[in-house]
């Protein structure tokens, strides 16, 4: 009698056609009953006898538990017969024709940005293996790891993005390995199934490209302006004829930052997103200095976060790239409207996940999260009951308004304040006139705001989580062109005293991501600073560079408001 197991996987056999390999991202395998056949050979009682061994030797929970199950399962099904080791006439062993595709793939796997060692292992070496069965057996299980291992490498990444930050909401996609597995050994091109597998976002596929073109001794960056004061219209300074000779300006006759410099400096900042008032400060300098060194090691962790994302972003998304400071709508891959953005600070990260915007709350209710609550508000109430009426604020005690003068204050104290604060729609309130909802457990959401002095600011990260929009109204009207009976028009004649809930017929995706680097129209790169972090724990984790310094908390009051 087979025996049955209740497992992650189908029932699979070697004649069974298994269809794709891919999962839908965001599906779960339905538990449901393998049948593990009983070995037809010597070799298979050996791979079994491994298998097993593994399986209920490996603490539950971990990956080595994991990978041994799914082996289990698929060797189960098929009698724990091999599919990749042969052996010959002469009794020796070699591996199968589709065996020997992927050997060659493994060999390649630095053009994916992944290491060829963590596939091409000693455990694979055929030498001297002859008809052992044991050694039939730790090679036929080796291999099959090796493959699981790259496929989820190249589709899923390397790293769990969790274990890089908390911050990094984002949930490994699904894979049916043992599905997977059947493909890769009955196909005549094993190289195409895997290869399937590969991110098709076309920013992976350009930093691939450059991966395979890039050089870290590569000197074509442009001469270097030297750091110095802050260079403003009608100004000299010795730097000049560099930067002129830099943007391709006739030689002057002096050393003055001229009109046509200064309208120079304009159009670079207008192309790189930069506040345009012709202005060289620091962050321009930056920019034009071409921003830190671009290294293999940013490439390949850019890649790895591509890796990360939703193989399908919606053919109409909303992508905010926190380290870009930047929003933009898309539709069929190509933007149609584009802001500024404010983002968290160091301190209060926005985090990174995928969602899909469901609400827009027209003149919201700011509930004040209880961390702001604690270290902001209730010490500020402790010292004033009226700073509650001044800031427009309800003191909220079981769901009910009460009057803070009518609170015995000596009996509260910020560790112990029960009420919930919320603050009443108005020109004041930290939402603006207008906030968008794709409810998550982080309680973050795009919103407007009445701070607009930080949107002309290089650095942008200011708020307590969420995402600020600089031009909210014409995002909303962008947002909603694919509605037939919302509008901007029509949000915007909602405008008043009292909240206003609409709801769109049709969700729309949302990406908060983070990137350094993004791939310009002429292919080039451009680089971004890491505000978190993220990006050098990642190359720390992937073991690229050296330990991930600690992000630098910088200022975090701004505008001295409060607000998410």
């Amino acid at each position: 009698m087979n025996k049955i197991l209740i497992g992650l996987f189908a029932a699979l056999s070697c004649g069974v056609s298994v269809g794709p390999a891919l999962a839908q991202d965001v599906a779960s395998l339905a538990v449901s009953p393998v049948i593990i056949a009983p070995p037809a050979s010597p070799i298979g009682e050996t791979i079994k006898a491994r298998l097993a061994a593994a399986y209920y030797g490996a603490g539950k929970e971990t990956s080595a538990y994991s990978e041994a199950q799914k082996l289990y399962f698929f060797y189960g099904s098929r009698h724990f017969e091999p599919i990749w080791v042969n052996q010959t006439a002469s009794g020796g062993v070699e591996f199968s024709a589709p065996a020997r595709k992927i050997l060659d793939l493994f060999s390649q796997a630095a053009t994916e940005g992944l290491r060829p060692e963590d596939y091409l292992t000693p455990d694979l070496d055929v030498t001297g293996v002859k008809a052992d069965p044991m050694r039939l057996a730790e090679l036929e299980t080796a291999f099959s790891r090796a493959t699981m291992r790259y496929a989820t490498h190249i589709y899923t990444g390397r790293i769990v993005p969790s274990s890089v930050s908390t911050n990094l909401d984002i949930a490994p996609k699904k894979l049916d390995e043992a599905g997977l597995l059947v493909q890769l050994a009955t196909s005549a091109d094993p190289v195409s199934v895997l290869k399937a597998l590969e991110p098709t976002h076309p920013e992976f596929l350009a930093l691939k490209a450059a991966l395979a073109s890039f050089d870290e001794t590569q000197a074509d960056r442009p001469v270097a302006i030297p750091a110095g004061r802050t260079l403003r219209p009608g100004m000299t300074d010795e730097r000049i004829p560099t930067l002129r000779q830099r943007f391709e300006l006739p030689a002057g006759t002096d050393n003055t930052y001229d009109d046509a410099l200064v309208e120079a400096i304009k159009a670079f900042q207008a192309d790189h997103n930069l506040d345009v008032d012709g202005v060289m400060g620091p962050a321009t300098l930056a920019a034009v200095n071409g921003g830190a060194p671009i290294t293999r090691a940013d490439i390949l962790a850019n890649m790895e976060r591509w890796r990360w994302m939703p193989r399908d972003l919606g053919a109409f998304n909303v992508f905010v790239n926190i380290p870009e400071y930047r929003l933009a709508i898309s539709r069929d891959g190509q933007e149609e409207y584009t802001t500024r953005v404010v983002v968290g600070t160091v301190k209060n990260q926005t985090p990174v996940f995928s969602d899909n915007i469901r609400h827009i709350v027209v003149n919201p209710y700011w509930n004040v999260p209880s961390s702001i609550i604690r270290g902001e508000i209730a010490p500020a109430v402790l010292r004033n009951p009226g700073y509650v009426d001044s800031h427009n604020y309800d003191l909220l005690y079981n769901g009910n308004p009460v009057s803070p003068w009518s609170v015995d204050w000596s009996q509260v104290s910020s560790t112990n304040f029960p009420f919930r604060v919320r603050q009443r729609p108005g020109s004041g309130n930290a939402l603006g006139q207008i906030k968008f909802l794709f409810p998550n457990k982080h309680d973050v959401y795009l919103h407007d705001t009445p701070s607009k002095s930080l949107f002309s600011r290089d650095f942008r990260a200011y708020s307590h989580g969420c995402v600020r929009v600089q031009n909210p109204m014409e995002f909303a009207g962008a947002l909603m062109a694919n509605e037939p009976n919302i509008s901007r028009a029509s949000l915007e004649g909602m405008f008043g005293a009292s909240e206003r809930w609409v709801n769109p017929q049709t969700q729309i995706p949302v990406h908060i991501a983070y990137f350094t680097l993004r791939v310009e129209a002429d292919g080039s790169l451009r680089s971004f600073d890491d505000v978190y972090g993220h990006n050098a724990k990642l190359i720390a984790a992937m073991g690229l560079g050296a330990p991930a310094p600690q992000p630098e908390i910088v200022a975090e009051a701004g505008d001295g408001a409060i607000s998410p």
